[in-house]
């Protein structure tokens, strides 16, 4: 399963959603323009080091990664305000790449053509979305809790 974040623009939340997919063992990929530079301070600072423990490709273009997407036999699941499953009824796959917007204005029409499957958290009335890096994470761990097992739990002891 792949995380895939659409022209980013917040460094921080990129850097937050690195981090949790180095900690679960999901891949990550990004697809450009970003709205900021990879080697940006606050992205670096929000993945921490754990950027060196994720799986990270760049993709340059939608097309490159639209093609990658075809090719990999993989489904495109947008996971979008206007989704017509909510993500806790979708069954996820593994070989699913699960793609988010861009903060400041979600997705392009040529991008929501794309997808083969849309899904959605369900929100109280009049609340607009939820910050993305957020969703990502509410949605990657259900689609984890379905396709395999979470990572092995490390024993807290007093001095974590």
């Amino acid at each position: 399963m792949n995380i895939a974040l659409f022209q980013p623009d917040i460094p921080q939340n990129a850097g937050t959603i690195l981090r949790m997919a180095a900690c679960l063992g999901v891949a990550v990929d990004i697809v450009e323009p970003a709205g900021f530079d990879v080697s940006d301070r606050k992205f670096r600072r929000s993945g921490m080091d754990y950027l060196e423990h994720v799986a990270l490709r760049r993709f340059a273009s939608w097309q490159s990664f639209i093609g990658w997407v075809r090719e990999s036999g993989s489904r495109l699941v947008l996971a979008t305000v206007r989704g017509a499953v909510v993500y806790t009824e979708f069954l996820f796959r593994e070989a699913d790449v699960i793609l988010f917007g861009r903060e400041s204005s979600g997705f392009a029409d040529y991008v929501r053509k794309a997808a083969d499957e849309t899904i959605r958290i369900p929100m109280l009335p009049g609340m607009r979305s939820l910050n993305v890096a957020v969703s990502a994470a509410m949605i990657v761990g259900e689609a984890l809790r379905q396709i395999r097992p979470m990572p092995a739990l490390v024993p807290v002891t007093a001095n974590t």
